[in-house]
């Protein structure tokens, strides 16, 4: 009797298992068959409703919330000056600025397979470069010469930008930003004068890191400099070049800031800086002027 009622136990148990394995099943085919549906309307999707939180109702406070509401959207305001955009006005300096990071971006990734930042490899890599790879001197004259068109780009940006007045009130922190940008933008620069590894860029930096050995507190010839402790072994010359020359170790450094940390610090600044500039009211300008056509009696 025993063994019987064990027996049917089992029986019970395996029936049971069987049961929630079909039930899991059917419950497989239920979601499955639910996002099918899911795909083919893909406005309902929780994905689509993370991005495009508004219907499509053509209404004006509707368009300003599809707007308002959209990651990609909002950058773009709902409404623009017309005079605040004029090419005469703001001469496109800080597009052309933002473009020519893209291009210098695009071509300084292709050259840095082409590039081994060591005081052995690296003049002879350019020397390949301009003789040996197919478009290499087109790629160079490009990255070089955007390069310098970028330095131009940002200052008349800057220069536009205090002419104007519009570093007031309430874009003050959005100047400073700018300023950052202008810096760091300079500092890359510097730093890629090195790379070549020749003459030029190597008394350009030797002039240029002598020159921070005279700075003010962190350098050992500066002021109140000696009085903090600092020496030519542990000033901020020392820091730049990892060494007292211009050597291996200097190249290294230039490389890693021209390529990772200077590009990354530019990236993230300059999604700050297009941030308040949407924030703080758009691109300032004149006040509207009402063209002929738009007056009436």
């Amino acid at each position: 009797m025993a063994e019987e009622n064990h027996e049917q136990g089992k029986v019970g148990l395996a029936e049971e298992a069987d049961g929630r394995v079909q039930q899991f099943k059917g419950w497989l085919q239920e979601k499955f068959q639910e996002q099918v549906e899911e795909l083919k309307r893909p406005e309902d999707t929780q994905l689509y409703k993370a991005f495009f939180r508004v219907g499509r109702i053509d209404e004006p406070r509707n368009r300003a919330l599809h707007t308002l509401n959209n990651f990609f959207l909002h950058i773009h305001p709902t409404k623009v000056n017309r005079d605040a955009v004029r090419y005469s006005y703001t001469w496109g300096m800080g597009g052309i600025s933002f473009y020519l990071f893209l291009v210098l971006t695009f071509t300084g990734v292709l050259l840095m397979f082409y590039y081994h930042p060591t005081t052995v490899q690296a003049y002879r890599d350019i020397l390949d470069l301009q003789n040996s790879v197919p478009f290499g001197l087109q790629l160079r004259n490009i990255h070089r010469w955007a390069a310098h068109l970028m330095i131009i780009a940002v200052w008349l940006h800057m220069f536009r930008v205090f002419m104007t007045g519009s570093y007031k009130r309430p874009r003050e922190f959005n100047w400073c930003v700018g300023v950052l940008l202008l810096v760091l933008t300079m500092l890359l620069s510097f730093t890629g004068y090195l790379l070549p590894d020749d003459q030029l860029g190597f008394w350009a930096v030797t002039v240029g890191t002598n020159m921070a050995r005279a700075t003010p507190l962190i350098g050992h010839e500066g002021p109140f400099g000696p009085q903090l402790g600092m020496t030519a072994y542990n000033d901020v010359r020392f820091g730049l070049l990892g060494g007292t020359i211009v050597g291996s170790n200097a190249l290294l450094r230039a490389y890693i800031w021209h390529c990772i940390a200077l590009p990354m610090m530019i990236s993230v600044l300059f999604g700050v800086h297009f941030w308040r500039v949407r924030k703080d009211g758009g691109i300032s300008g004149p006040s509207p002027v009402m063209l002929e056509s738009e007056m009436h009696e």
